[in-house]
């Protein structure tokens, strides 16, 4: 089946191709909205797709990054989990020279954000696009690496191998805690589980698993749903616990206010590590945490996706950053029984 062109466009509009070209490359300044709306409703219609190589061939080049958030809103707070790596995404792309375009109109009525929420690819405005966000849409990215869109996906995605990604390798620092904790005198450690389980998720508690048999402990799992008052803190040290690593940034305040109510003391009679940066602001902020490379990954997404687009490295290059070493001992205690 023919590919429908600018051409079919522009006459399904009942517009000039010069005002599909404009549109397309985003200069809609001597376009009306009726006409801008025409033409993008003839281009759902026709499922049309943009082809970035030959736009790049015509010189379509316009030194524009997008950046794509699967999240309700864009990180633009300090605690939020993604703004340190879009500030690093934003201070590289100051160096590089680049304009960053925050697609902000992919947003659903329902909060979900999605690149073809109008039926075309918004992101195909920039050259290319970092993506991040905890509840991606595999089919989407599918759909973007299949149409040849040059994306970047912050964070390791095992069930895309043939997508570009920049992430945080977990497993290190993992061990590096856990080593901390039997170095303290814990044996018996609780892991609190978050209620994610995407592919970060699944390395820590892989690693944990890992350090466990090669650190000669004992490891109780529990779920973050189960947790409450009556099976949280007081329970753990009820059972002989020391020690408590948790694996979601939001589920440590949570066990903070859960052991303050229960008169359980961190780390006096509990120690804890949160396998994740805490943000600031959260009454978890003091706990013995990673510390996450977030400015550093986010710049070095944008430095790939550059990298991609003038053809130094390939489509599907994927690389991982670990973690800074070690962890403050600030709730790491030795056990009372020890």
């Amino acid at each position: 089946m023919r590919r429908p062109s600018q051409r079919d466009i522009a006459q399904r509009a009942g517009v000039s191709q010069t005002a599909v070209s404009l549109v397309l490359n985003g200069k809609t300044d001597s376009i009306s909205t009726t006409t801008q709306e025409r033409i993008r409703r003839a281009m759902t219609e026709l499922s049309y797709v943009p082809d970035p190589a030959a736009r790049s061939l015509r010189g379509g080049r316009n030194d524009l990054i997008g950046v794509h958030t699967y999240e309700p809103v864009f990180p633009v707070g300090p605690d939020d989990y993604f703004h340190d790596f879009l500030v690093g995404i934003e201070q590289r792309a100051v160096e590089l020279a680049r304009d960053l375009v925050l697609f902000a109109s992919t947003q659903r009525p329902d909060g979900r954000r999605s690149i073809y929420g109008g039926g075309t690819n918004r992101l195909r405005l920039a050259d290319g696009t970092v993506v991040f966000g905890l509840e991606r849409d595999d089919d989407e990215l599918r759909r973007l690496t299949a149409e040849r869109y040059p994306f970047v996906v912050l964070g390791r995605r095992d069930s895309l191998p043939e997508v570009a990604s920049v992430g945080v390798d977990y497993a290190p620092a993992v061990t590096a805690s856990l080593t901390r904790l039997v170095e303290a005198g814990h044996r018996r450690i609780g892991y609190l589980r978050g209620r994610q389980d995407q592919t970060p998720q699944r390395d820590r508690r892989d690693a944990a698993r890992t350090a466990e048999t090669g650190l000669g402990i004992t490891l109780a799992w529990y779920e973050r749903e189960d947790t409450t008052a009556e099976t949280g803190p007081r329970y753990w040290v009820a059972e002989g616990l020391t020690a408590v690593v948790v694996e979601a940034t939001e589920d440590a305040p949570y066990v903070e206010r859960l052991a303050r109510e229960a008169g359980v003391q961190i780390p006096t009679d509990l120690s804890a590590v949160c396998l994740d940066a805490v943000p600031a602001a959260s009454e978890a902020a003091h706990w013995s945490q990673l510390s996450i490379p977030k400015r550093a990954v986010g710049a070095r997404a944008l430095t790939v996706l550059t990298e991609i687009l003038d053809g130094r490295l390939p489509a599907d290059h994927r690389e991982l950053h670990p973690c800074d070493d070690g962890i403050s001992p600030a709730t790491v205690a030795a056990p009372r029984t020890a």
